[in-house]
């Protein structure tokens, strides 16, 4: 019997030209497949762990802006407290709104504040991120956290008398202080009101950034 080579075996009919297999319906099946479980993926990780916020309002210039969107992430805090000069995103119930700012006392802490002046236990913290407008304030002999008839440029004031920090609470403010509803006013805020902390300006392109957080003193 005759024996046909390897090049001579005859060609099934669902693999000739007529009929070609199906192996490329299942390759798109299975590329559509992974793209769907990618973008689930994405979706829950973003629900879980990091999430888009706007920025809204002067508070914290000059390091950050109306209109900038930033990402924050949601699950730091539940491995760890809050630190000294993270910036933090949080729900503040009286308001119906978020607010971002800057964390400035920890539990524990006795926060003082007086014009551009801020103590932590009695000694003066260097505040690098707003140090800029600071020196150009002081070049003119002006106060940065001066505004006329605002009883809650300082602190402990009328409406937040007790100037140490409970445990479960951070003591925040506005990089801008003459402009910032914050602790000196709304009072500390519980850790369970913290989203969590923004790590990066994503929007607009050219103010695209990871937060630089100051944790010296």
């Amino acid at each position: 019997m005759e024996h046909l080579s390897e090049s001579e075996q005859p060609v099934r009919p669902e693999e000739s030209p007529e009929n070609p297999p199906k192996q490329g319906k299942s390759e798109a099946l299975e590329w559509l497949k992974a793209i769907v479980i990618a973008v689930a993926l994405v979706l829950v990780i973003r629900w879980l762990f990091f999430a888009p916020f706007i920025v809204d309002g002067p508070s914290m210039q000059p390091n950050f802006h109306t209109g900038e969107r930033i990402i924050v992430n949601k699950i730091i805090y539940d491995i760890r407290d809050p630190k000294f000069g993270e910036v933090v995103v949080f729900h503040v119930p009286t308001e119906g709104r978020d607010f971002i700012k800057r964390v400035i006392g920890v539990p524990g802490d006795t926060v003082e504040v007086d014009g551009d002046t801020v103590k932590i236990n009695g000694e003066a913290i260097e505040e690098a991120y707003i140090q800029d407008v600071l020196d150009e304030k002081h070049a003119n002999n002006e106060l940065y956290n001066s505004r006329q008839n605002n009883p809650t440029s300082n602190f402990p004031n009328e409406l937040v008398p007790d100037g140490t920090v409970p445990e479960g609470y951070v003591f925040v403010m506005g990089d801008n202080r003459p402009d910032s509803t914050d602790s000196r006013r709304i009072g500390f805020v519980p850790y369970s009101d913290i989203i969590g902390r923004a790590d990066l300006v994503f929007w607009p392109m050219q103010d695209f950034e990871f937060v630089k957080h100051n944790y010296g003193n």
